[in-house]
């Protein structure tokens, strides 16, 4: 079966398949002596770089890619968002920095239903009631306070300016911006701070200048984080949420932090994988997948029959999703069995159960371990020094353009965080993922996420740093390129260049992109195996970095695919 929102025919989707690479791979950026920053826009490349060349370390520019892409890459980049670190230092320890966004004081588990129990169209993603209380602010201090050399303002100067002086728009935010007409249209801010004053959007070449924005990066530069949460900024975001039926407060702003916590630890073919752990599935996901293809012999698959190594791989997916959907949420508010999870005795039995010749139906996969006593848009960045410390950083606002608005008078997006809860157990968000009681809505909770900002490692020797946007897909999208490097040895911009593919258990299909490296052959496999192929756009927007570990060489690649 074969689809493409609509049916496909056979004949089409043969015709699509046997490209060697997905998208063509972009050249590797070559390190010059003091270390990479490697993001999805060139300007915030540059205010990283800047940081590194002038002295600073990992953590200091990725701390100004941060702010910068707040600025040049607003649909993605943010203050009014969240996100996940995994830090490696150069003395060898692993950290991980959760700041993700919180569900305001007021927010009830029912919140987004209609009184006869159904969902309420957009509730949770096109209203102010979609925000979470933002941590990206408090996240990047928290970052800089306790690794980083240089001072907050120092790091932030050049946001600063590409925001008061403005910076000429790109071909490709020129397209976004067009293609969000209508989203950004829907609220006064939106068009306020994103399309002329006539509504019209902004083409490619034009100066686009964000004076409120601005301002409220001075806030933050002189004061920290104290600068977003209380004073002047926070009046701001309590004034807008009480005209808009909002349910952020000054209290909420005041009550917010982030969290250090354990990240996730995993092995795969001698190689160690450092991911983020709950309330990020990324990490648990990411090992449970690469566990159960670890009983796979996949770089001999890859060469003799990728529709075998596609199906090995899928099977893993299917079942880590259905896990996923049972049993992750946020660790301070349930039990997240991550230890049964990523064993590799449960990988072991998922693998006994896999048909070589057939694909298993989703609606006969369960979650998989014994019942518990308890119950897109987004961006990657990628940083290594000379010294050897390594920052793999993603954060988001959910959606593009997160709900369309901005605080007015402070020039920011707000997110729609929210729908990443299970706003009714069962029914599938904006991004199709299902969720159980173990993620509801509940006051202060964080809501799930698929961020998996990875730091790959041989011997105590960094390898790989990887992470992508991309909702639902950003587990697998990284895994692949993990998979890629390890299994079959490819280049860092062979693998990140590499075809993709997706299983998410509901919907039972497996999703492909153009260009898919499939053969013929492969394609009637697949297919006559069970699978429902799905033809989509292509998955992700990878900025990995990798250290060869004999040389010490350090390399980078973008993805030009540009999802978001």
């Amino acid at each position: 079966m074969l689809r493409k929102t609509c049916a496909l025919s056979l004949a089409f989707l043969l015709a699509m398949s046997g490209a060697s690479h997905a998208a063509p791979g972009n050249p590797l950026i070559l390190d010059a002596g003091n270390g990479l920053a490697v993001t999805t826009q060139p300007l915030a490349d540059m205010a990283g770089q800047m940081i590194l060349d002038k002295g600073g370390n990992a953590i200091d520019a990725a701390v100004a890619v941060g702010y910068a892409l707040a600025v040049v890459h607003p649909q993605a980049g943010n203050i009014g968002g969240g996100g996940f670190a995994v830090i490696h230092t150069a003395d060898g320890k692993d950290y991980a920095l959760d700041f993700r966004e919180t569900a305001p004081g007021a927010a009830t588990r029912d919140m987004y239903l209609d009184a006869y129990g159904n969902v309420i169209p957009l509730a949770s993603t096109r209203t102010y009631k979609a925000a979470g209380v933002p941590g990206t602010v408090a996240g990047m201090s928290a970052m800089l306070d306790r690794f980083g050399t240089m001072k907050l303002a120092d790091v932030m100067a050049t946001a600063i300016e590409l925001a008061e002086k403005g910076y000429p728009i790109s071909e490709r935010q020129a397209r976004v911006m067009a293609a969000n007409h209508d989203k950004l249209s829907k609220f006064p801010t939106g068009r306020k701070y994103f399309l002329h004053e006539n509504g019209t959007d902004y083409r490619a070449g034009e100066i686009f200048v964000q004076s409120d924005l601005a301002e409220t990066l001075k806030r933050i530069a002189a004061e920290g984080p104290k600068g977003f949460y209380e004073g002047r900024t926070a009046e701001l975001i309590e004034a807008d949420m009480k005209a808009n039926d909002g349910l952020i407060t000054r209290e909420d702003l005041l009550k917010y932090e982030v969290k250090w916590r354990e990240p996730s630890t995993a092995t795969y073919r001698g190689y160690k994988i450092v991911s983020m752990c709950p309330p990020s599935s990324g990490g648990a996901v990411i090992a449970q997948i690469l566990n159960v293809m670890e009983n796979a012999d996949m770089r001999t698959l890859w060469a003799a029959s990728p529709a075998d190594a596609v199906h090995v791989m899928a099977e893993a997916m299917r079942q880590a999703y259905a896990d996923r959907s049972e049993y992750m949420g946020d660790p301070d508010f349930v039990n997240v069995p991550v230890a049964e999870l990523t064993s590799k005795e449960y990988a072991r039995k998922i693998f006994d159960r896999i048909n070589p010749n057939k694909a298993t139906p989703s609606d006969n996969v369960r979650p998989g371990l014994e019942p518990l006593k308890e119950g897109t848009n987004t961006t990657h960045y990628s940083v290594v020094d000379k010294a050897g410390n390594a920052v793999s950083v993603t954060y988001t606002i959910n959606e593009s353009w997160g709900t369309g608005a901005a605080v007015d008078g402070a020039g920011f997006l707000l997110n729609n965080e929210m729908d990443d809860f299970s706003v009714k157990p069962g029914v599938p968000n904006v991004y199709g993922l299902v969720g159980g009681d173990a993620n509801a809505v509940a006051p202060y909770k964080r809501p799930l996420s698929s961020m998996s900002p990875s730091i790959v490692s041989k011997e105590g020797k960094t390898v790989l740093v990887v992470g992508s946007p991309g909702g639902a897909r950003i587990i697998t999208t990284v895994l692949q390129v993990i998979a890629n490097v390890v299994d079959r040895r490819m280049a860092l911009n062979q693998a990140v260049s590499a075809p993709r593919y997706h299983m998410q258990w509901l919907p039972d299909e497996l999703r492909i992109e153009p260009g898919n490296g499939l053969s013929n052959d492969d394609v009637s496999r697949l297919v006559g195996m069970g699978y429902t192929l799905s033809l989509q756009p292509f998955m992700g927007d990878v900025n990995a970095i990798m250290i060869d570990p004999e040389t010490g060489k350090i390399t980078g690649s973008h993805d030009s695919r540009h999802e978001f």
